[in-house]
């Protein structure tokens, strides 16, 4: 068994999709149009052939609560590796992403949490080996 699909609940597709490559260096993998909304996933350029990230709208009347609690919270509704934290945050930074909280260590863990600009907070992680 292995993880093929994976969600993220976003206030608007088109504005994730955007965040989502042009920021954070997704590249698209699936967009199918579903009545009013898309199928639209987005996937490492390292593994084109992994895991996919579904852009899935937040229309279901739970998940902003959801959402909103989470954020509230602290708690980042997903969590993505990275090689380097600090280079990560440096560059996201400097193309505007606003970070809820500046890269942290914890043992052999470092962390960094960003606001995806489409209602969530996404965790960047790496940990050494």
């Amino acid at each position: 068994m292995r993880i093929h699909l994976s969600s993220v609940f976003v206030d608007d597709q088109e504005k994730a999709l955007r965040f989502y490559t042009d920021v954070l260096g997704f590249v698209k993998k699936a967009d199918v149009p579903v009545g009013a909304d898309r199928w639209l996933t987005v996937v490492s350029p390292e593994a084109p052939d992994g895991s996919e990230l579904l852009l899935e709208p937040d229309g279901h009347p739970a998940v902003k609560p959801y959402k909103t609690a989470l954020v509230k919270d602290g708690i980042p509704a997903t969590s993505f590796a990275v090689d380097d934290v600090h280079a990560e945050f440096g560059r996201l930074r400097e193309l505007g992403v606003h970070f809820t909280q500046e890269p942290m260590e914890r043992g052999p863990v470092t962390t960094a949490v960003l606001d995806d600009t489409c209602g969530n907070l996404i965790q960047i992680m790496h940990i050494r080996a």
